[in-house]
């Protein structure tokens, strides 16, 4: 760890000279020269001074630069049965014209566009198009219900929608224009114009107020780079906050551009020209960072999937795209494997696949639970390396620098901090807790380029959601520990978000839908263990008063409610009618209690608890109807 302990020390000794050293290996317009400012918050903002322009930076530079004709997007769609490949020529043109089509429809910089796309080029296409212009996207993933658009509408105010006719499932086509109607019919805030990607496989009817992709560009004069400030906005990704109001995390152009450069050649250890492979979506953290930016930037190729990691068509579909392809690394979330494990038990399906060419896995968006690693372990010649980031951070906090210092795995452990992140681990009085014991997972700041600046327009939120907790510290939220060799240890959640097959989801916000039933007295929903997904939401109802209808109509409405209002990605499927639940004397739910419950753990009486019998009514409802491992669960 020589390397490692040396380049992490200079970047949290002397943050400045490091990362200029960094922002030297990116095209700037014009190069900072003040490295690192605060603004009146005192949060850390980087290179105040640069220029710069990110699609310049990820494809016209390479386009002039002699990447021309290499490939910048293997485009793979099983559940299309097509495939594609762009060149960084091809896509610069692509995203100049479709910038202009934009142009045509009035966007400018610092102008909002919401992206509602699926997993097709021309998601990429319109994300860049929008940097180009120096416009701010904010992707909505495509299988939120309208609902939650809406909200999204609302806050981000934007002037044009771009969407595509339709998403494909593995079984079925899903229409996105009657969702993009809804939503806009419940938002306040009304877009002027929609622009509609045509698929052949649902054509969508148009209205007044929408354009037809390729006739809108057809017509359009392609745009150049805007130069914009290395502080500007490049994007507003909406995560979900506790209170059930998403929060929208302001992303900065310059910063981010350095630190996910840095990332591809310290963490994931690619070259210009080689071949990188994220399975995610464009719609969260992971789809911004590392499907679309990040392996450009690099001067790599990046594989665009619209797929499953399981029945497109069977369990062995990564192990194609990686020998296909010649993917030398590839990164997804515990959760796809979980699914290949559980339909492809030995692994067989690799047995018809040379993957030589790859060189590293790496896994993040929740925990790699030890039976997921050690069955890759066994399975892969190659490092499986467990990670951990977040939505807000943009990029990885720990890992293990494959391309810096490659260390020893540790099952269970995201190994240590990235340079630039000076974690640390804080006990309830604020203290630094000792190896072995745990605490809340912090950031001392500054933070480093790349992270969230703000959340968008409501700066207070940003200072309480994260800074105010720990004064000097960013509060990720996940409680973790060191052990004795300087090895991080990320154990989960400390608060009431939930993790579904690594997408962060707010239980708050399912308690608001199921709470606006009219039969609906009161209710917590929580999260409970599930071995494929990570984690799965359960519903504990209190019917009214006077309530005798049908208990099991009242849940089918509730899990429809919720279908409805947040999207079949919540994954809200049990619901349990009870007569109460544990609160404090203060009237909290006990949540905590009930998550343990569920997951079949020990459980004490709290001494705050308002009515202990309350506890031993949903335990023995939670057994009834088998819910998670409460069978398991005693009371000691």
């Amino acid at each position: 760890m020589t390397t490692y302990n040396a380049t992490f020390r200079q970047s949290i000794d002397q943050p400045e000279a490091f990362w200029q050293e960094q922002s030297g290996r990116i095209p700037w317009f014009t190069p900072p020269s003040k490295i690192l400012d605060y603004d009146d918050q005192g949060h850390a903002r980087w290179f105040v001074d640069g220029e710069l322009n990110l699609c310049h930076a990820a494809l016209d530079h390479h386009v002039d630069n002699g990447r021309a004709d290499q490939p910048a997007i293997y485009w793979d769609s099983p559940v299309s049965g097509k495939k594609r490949t762009l060149t960084y020529r091809e896509m610069r043109d692509e995203v100049a014209l479709f910038a202009g089509a934009l142009q045509s429809l009035g966007v400018e910089k610092g102008d909002r566009v919401v992206i509602y796309m699926p997993m097709v080029p021309e998601a990429l296409v319109a994300m860049y198009a929008c940097a180009r212009l120096g416009a701010i996207h904010s992707v909505v993933f495509g299988g939120f219900a309208p609902h939650e658009l809406a909200v999204r509408i609302d806050d981000a105010q934007p002037k044009v929608v771009v969407a595509a006719s339709c998403g494909i499932e593995v079984d079925r086509v899903i229409s996105y224009k009657p969702i993009i109607d809804a939503a806009i019919e419940q938002s306040e805030h009304k877009p002027q114009a929609c622009v509609v990607l045509q698929r052949e496989q649902l054509q969508a009817a148009l209205g007044e107020k929408d354009h037809d992709w390729a006739a809108l560009t057809a017509q359009a004069t392609p745009a150049a780079c805007v130069p914009v400030k290395a502080t500007d906005p490049l994007y507003v990704l909406y995560t979900s906050g506790t209170t059930g109001k998403p929060k929208g995390v302001v992303r900065d152009t310059g910063g981010y551009a350095v630190a996910l450069h840095y990332s591809m050649e310290a963490i994931y250890d690619v070259a210009p020209g080689d071949v990188f492979f994220s399975a995610s979506d464009v719609g969260w953290v992971v789809g911004h960072s590392y499907i679309v930016y990040a392996p450009l930037l690099r001067g790599c190729t990046t594989v665009v999937y619209e797929g499953k990691p399981v029945k497109t068509p069977d369990a062995g579909a990564f192990w194609r795209l990686i020998s296909e392809y010649r993917v030398k690394s590839f990164f997804t979330a515990p959760t796809a494997f979980r699914a290949i494990k559980k339909e492809d038990p030995d692994g067989k399906l690799l047995e018809q696949y040379d993957i030589s060419c790859l060189k590293a896995l790496f896994l993040a968006g929740e925990r790699l639970d030890p039976p997921t690693f050690h069955w890759l372990d066994d399975l892969l010649d190659v490092p499986v390396i467990d990670h951990w980031w977040q939505t807000e951070t943009g990029w990885p906090i720990a890992a293990n620098l494959h391309g810096l210092d490659p260390m020893p795995t540790k099952a269970g452990s995201a190994t240590v901090p990235v340079p630039g992140f000076d974690v640390q681990i804080l006990d309830r009085e604020g203290e630094q807790a000792k190896a072995m014991e745990q605490g809340s997972v912090v950031i001392k700041q500054p933070l480093p380029p790349g992270c969230l600046v703000g959340v968008w327009g409501d700066p207070r939120r940003f200072h309480s959601a994260y800074m105010a907790a720990y004064p000097g510290y960013y509060l990720t939220g996940d409680g973790g520990y060191f052990d004795q060799d300087g090895y991080l240890f990320i154990m989960g959640r400390t608060d009431d978000v939930i993790n579904i097959a690594g997408h962060r989801l707010s239980t708050g916000e399912m308690e608001e839908v199921v709470g606006a039933h009219k039969a609906v007295a009161e209710c917590a929903v929580i999260g409970i263990h599930d071995a494929l997904k990570g984690q799965l939401p359960v519903g504990l109802v209190i019917p009214k008063d006077g309530f005798d209808g049908d208990e099991v109509a009242l849940e089918n409405e509730l899990i429809a409610l919720v279908r409805d209002k947040i999207g079949p990605i919540a994954c809200f499927k049990q619901v349990l009618v009870v007569n109460r639940l544990p609160k404090t004397r203060s009237g909290k739910i006990l949540r905590k209690l009930l998550r343990n419950i569920a997951d079949g753990q020990e459980f004490g009486v709290p001494s705050t608890i308002d009515d202990p019998a309350s506890l031993q009514d949903v335990h023995e409802a939670m057994k009834a109807r088998e819910i998670g491992a409460a069978h398991q669960a005693r009371q000691v």
